[in-house]
């Protein structure tokens, strides 16, 4: 299988409304949509979303890799193209798997191929209301859609959080499990304080408080947490999988597959993470269709829980012909779903276009 094409699509899309996350808010999502042709007509595509805290690097580096690149990839085979990205992704994770898993599509893997049966993996809600009066109704919403685990952003000033998570519990009333988020947002005062003063009824894990590169916080934290621990934006790949195990540091890894160099990667990393005796999550709340799509297979084999695949809810609009389907609280792919862009609606959002191939 020789790849003749790619295309480029730099998209900005605007969300419904402003995520709030510890770092600052999110009002639009900076989008790279790749696709790959081979020389018979047979295509595939994937997607980069680019947000600096989450380790992906700045767009204009994730994009001017792309455009670099994708000439050098025409006419090479894909397996010999997958190999020749695999070498920068530790400089370009987010860019390398986007290419990656439109190879992946492209070549037919068994995860990303159409299905005989309908799939439905179970999504988390977002509670995103601050104001104390204003939760109960946000709470009795999410759980009238359907939604059984409830994802709470933290990380902003840790008295308020608590405050906050205490009305948030009192009006979940052990209705759904709960996830709580730092964001990387605390110090480790502030973080060891929120994990030894919250009260674990109902909650599932407290996910990275502390800085993604601060392995001593959190080690700190775990030892003295009533919460069980996850670590994400600490994680890019095995190596990091196997450091939280040896230290112990967390009870749950969450994996996103921007970070992990394709899809069938993703799944070898969720499987590592069962094996070490941790529990693994999956998704991504700073997506579109397309990896969503993707997390979505990978979930409805390799995951348990509430998947975080929720990016594309959040967005104007999608990128698919036919859009993804949630229904009482579960993402739902009918048997047999492929999706194919719909490029009147990329155009809708596109910032910069590039081309490369015959």
């Amino acid at each position: 299988m020789t790849l003749s094409r790619w295309h480029l699509h730099l998209l900005s899309i605007p969300l419904k409304k402003p995520y709030r996350l510890a770092f600052g808010d999110v009002t639009h999502f900076d989008t790279i949509i790749v696709e790959v042709e081979d020389k018979d007509g047979r295509r595939g595509f994937g997607e980069a979303t680019l947000l600096e805290a989450y380790g992906g690097g700045s767009v204009d580096g994730a994009w001017a890799f792309c455009t670099d690149h994708v000439s050098a990839l025409c006419g090479l085979e894909a397996q010999s193209a997958k190999a020749e990205l695999e070498k920068s992704f530790k400089q370009q994770a987010f860019a390398v798997t986007a290419m990656t898993a439109a190879i992946e599509m492209l070549q037919g893997a068994a995860l990303i191929a159409p299905g005989n049966s309908e799939i439905r993996v179970p999504l988390l809600g977002a509670v995103s209301e601050t104001e104390h009066d204003a939760i109960p109704g946000e709470i009795e919403s999410l759980l009238e859609q359907g939604y059984g685990t409830l994802k709470v952003k933290v990380g902003f000033d840790v008295e308020p959080d608590l405050a906050r998570l205490v009305v948030i519990q009192d009006a979940v009333d052990g209705r759904a499990m709960l996830r709580i988020d730092g964001n990387q947002g605390y110090d480790i005062s502030a973080a060891t304080r929120f994990a030894t003063e919250a009260d674990p009824e109902g909650i599932e894990l407290f996910e990275q408080p502390c800085a993604a590169d601060d392995w001593d916080a959190a080690d700190a934290v775990a030892k003295v947490s009533r919460l069980p621990m996850m670590m994400d934006e600490s994680i890019f790949g095995p190596g990091d999988i196997i450091r939280a195990a040896d230290l112990g540091c967390a009870k749950f890894i969450k994996l996103k597959l921007f970070k992990m160099g394709g899809v069938e990667k993703l799944l070898k990393g969720l499987e590592q993470i069962r094996s070490l005796g941790m529990e693994p999550v999956l998704g991504n709340g700073v997506a579109s269709d397309v990896s969503c799509w993707m997390e979505a297979l990978v979930a409805a084999s390799a995951i348990t829980n509430a998947g975080e695949l929720n990016g594309f809810l959040r967005a104007v609009g999608g990128i698919f012909e036919e859009p993804l389907a949630v229904e009482n609280g579960d993402l739902v792919l009918p048997a047999g779903y492929r999706p194919v862009l719909d490029h009147d609606k990329i155009a809708a959002f596109t910032v910069a276009s590039a081309a490369s191939g015959g």
